[in-house]
């Protein structure tokens, strides 16, 4: 999978400008306009890197970032601040940031920062639990808890899961389940993949979860939840 790069920013032709620049590079890229919304989507643990401006309506930087540490997800962090203070890089990195970008800032130094965080963040093999809801994915033990209900899965299972989980709020198709879970195209079928969906689904329907994977008719599927649903774009 590409990696997943959650943008956060007020400004309507950076989020653009940043959307179409880092896919350009491989990546997924998913923005937020605000503070609040850039919370609720960087909550769920499923992105591989946040790119955070400081000065966001309706919640700062600063405070999605301190509200994300305190959660304990340590998703890697990029802050992007139009002041180059000492005492401003200095506040960030304390609250827990990998990083501060200076705008206006150099594409090329900024996608050289990323893959830095990403190589880092790889060294270490720290990824954490995955949410939607009241749904957790820990990627550490793989186990999956609705709430407090346990909910048992297969190892082939639990992969589908995490794949989906792990791009919640965007449809991932069936061929990419495919080299995501099985590994490569040719090891099984779309109809394989299906049969999977269909055996997560009734285990989450079990426990009342079952509403968080649906079917995007001609295109995949999508985990997602009401809650996530109102800040997604489009």
């Amino acid at each position: 999978m590409n990696p997943r790069i959650l943008v956060v920013d007020d400004e309507p032709g950076v989020r653009k400008a940043l959307h179409r620049g880092l896919r350009a590079e491989g990546m997924d890229v998913v923005t937020a306009p605000d503070g609040p919304s850039g919370l609720r989507l960087a909550q769920t643990g499923s992105f591989d890197v946040l790119l955070l401006d400081i000065m966001l309506p309706g919640l700062s930087g600063y405070r999605v970032l301190q509200a994300l540490r305190a959660q304990g997800i340590t998703t890697p962090v990029l802050m992007v601040s139009a002041k180059d203070g000492e005492v401003d890089q200095a506040d960030g990195l304390d609250l827990g940031a990998d990083g501060y970008l200076v705008k206006p800032f150099s594409f090329v130094v900024l996608v050289a920062q990323i893959r830095a965080v990403l190589r880092r963040a790889s060294s270490e093999g720290t990824r954490g639990p995955l949410r939607i809801g009241g749904l957790v994915v820990d990627r550490a033990t793989r186990e999956v808890h609705w709430h407090d209900d346990p909910v048992a899965l297969s190892p082939r299972e639990f992969s589908l899961l995490e794949v989906l989980v792990g791009r919640a709020g965007t449809v991932v198709t069936k061929d990419e389940l495919l080299r995501g879970v099985w590994g490569d195209e040719q090891a099984a079928t779309r109809n394989v993949v299906e049969v999977y969906v269909g055996y997560v689904r009734r285990k989450l329907d079990a426990v009342g979860a079952g509403a968080l994977v649906r079917t995007v008719r001609g295109h995949g599927y999508l985990a997602s939840d009401a809650a996530l649903d109102e800040v997604l774009p489009g």
